[in-house]
């Protein structure tokens, strides 16, 4: 009976050019014969489906709406979701290919976007903040592919992440030192590892009195913070002009007075300006970046340098004076969790930057623990006793800076218990 509704109520919009606003579906939906016999919520409810139909996500729309699920993926007429703990196929009455493909091109419709023959897919962001990913036949082989990717409207707290598991309740005082201490750090992990999620929550650490400015792709940062501003890109109009792309965005945010500059993912030449920035006094930057494994971090900071003309050598040296901190998440059968806190630090006679675990998840405080405690101490942040043991800070070196390489240019040789002496 909805469809057969919706349909009418479509057709009814169609004929008389009517803007498909939520109060002209209620009495569209009224003044249908079909409607006659239903009762007040009946028809309420009815319109809220329809109106799903018309502009809306359709059956997904009650997927999107639950707040457990992160992803839904539609293959031709099949409806995967996540809800955090992995993929699993629902039941989802999408009709059949041709009305998921209109489902398609009503959601990027919505988007200011085309998608069409011409141009078989579009990777753009709902007006709820849900990103929304579309392949068309013949490009998508079997049937229509969307990938959405679902917006929380209010990002977790620290206290929050730690009771869900993701963050252990000592690591969480150290997140906190960290963006105490105006370290610049990196969140890395795979695709829905839980990257954003992470960088939201510490974003919203951030002391009021700091302007943070957020550069991306798709806004999808939405840290719970007085003074937020964000910039975001925008691809090219049919004619191929119009783009601003996110290097251009960088160097835009550095005339904005940020206390904070946050790159939401780094994943090309960007990377030269945002290390640039970093390294012109602002100090407490973010980004996040994907890499499988903290060890990956250093090639893919080369790859992505390369994009931008900058040489291998150059780049170390750019990381080294920029970045401090990396954070590691991933995903696992439990859900996704805070896998290690790294140090990027210059090595050799090259001075290469090499990742250090100063804690991990399954073995504790690591070799460069001694060393991220030096950095905090340094910023005049309390150390977590989580790098100490006992929450006292270390001793530092010279002119109260932290001495992290030897005379040798190599880490210091870790003791017995695997920190460095």
């Amino acid at each position: 009976m909805r469809q057969e509704l919706a349909t009418r109520v479509r057709q009814r919009f169609a004929a008389e050019g009517m803007a498909v606003t939520p109060a002209a579906v209620v009495s569209a939906v009224r003044a249908d014969p079909g409607a006659a016999v239903l009762g007040d919520t009946t028809v309420l409810r009815m319109a809220d489906r329809v109106h799903d139909d018309l502009v809306g996500a359709g059956p997904l729309a009650p997927l999107l709406a639950d707040p457990n699920v992160t992803d839904v993926l539609v293959n031709g007429v099949r409806v995967w979701v996540d809800r955090g703990s992995g993929l699993r196929q629902v039941a989802v009455p999408l009709g059949n290919l041709d009305e998921v493909r209109r489902l398609a091109q009503r959601m990027a419709a919505s988007c200011g976007r085309r998608l069409d023959d011409g141009s078989p897919y579009v990777d753009a962001q709902l007006p709820d903040g849900t990103r929304l990913h579309a392949v068309l036949p013949p490009v998508a082989t079997s049937g229509p592919y969307l990938s959405l990717r679902t917006f929380r409207q209010r990002p977790f707290t620290l206290d929050e992440l730690v009771q869900q598991g993701t963050v252990p309740g000592p690591a969480a005082e150290l997140l906190a030192a960290v963006v105490a201490a105006r370290l610049a750090y990196l969140v890395t992990g795979g695709t829905g590892s839980g990257k954003t999620t992470l960088l939201n929550t510490l974003l919203g650490l951030v002391p009021p009195t700091e302007r943070i400015v957020l550069v991306e792709d798709a806004a999808e940062l939405r840290p719970v913070h007085p003074h937020v501003v964000g910039l975001q890109s925008r691809t090219s109009n049919v004619e191929g002009a119009g783009s601003v792309g996110m290097s251009d965005l960088v160097r835009q945010a550095l005339r904005m007075r940020p206390d904070r500059l946050v790159v939401g993912e780094c994943r090309g030449a960007e990377v030269v300006d945002l290390l640039c920035a970093l390294n012109t006094g602002h100090d407490g930057g973010a980004g996040t970046l994907h890499a499988n494994a903290p060890a990956d971090v250093p090639a893919r900071l080369e790859a992505l340098g390369l994009l931008g003309g900058l040489p291998r050598a150059a780049l170390h040296a750019q990381v080294a004076a920029a970045l401090q901190v990396l954070l590691q998440v991933r995903r696992s059968s439990q859900g996704r969790v805070l896998e290690a806190v790294c140090l990027l630090l210059p090595t050799g006679q090259e001075r290469l930057v090499t990742v250090v675990p100063a804690w991990e998840r399954d073995g504790g405080p690591g070799p460069a623990a001694a060393a991220l405690a030096r950095l905090i101490a340094a910023r005049s942040v309390p150390v977590p006793a989580l790098l100490t043991g006992t929450g006292q800070p270390p001793a530092l070196t010279g002119a109260g800076r932290p001495s992290v390489l030897t005379g040798t240019g190599r880490p210091s040789a870790p003791t017995s218990a695997g920190r460095p002496q």
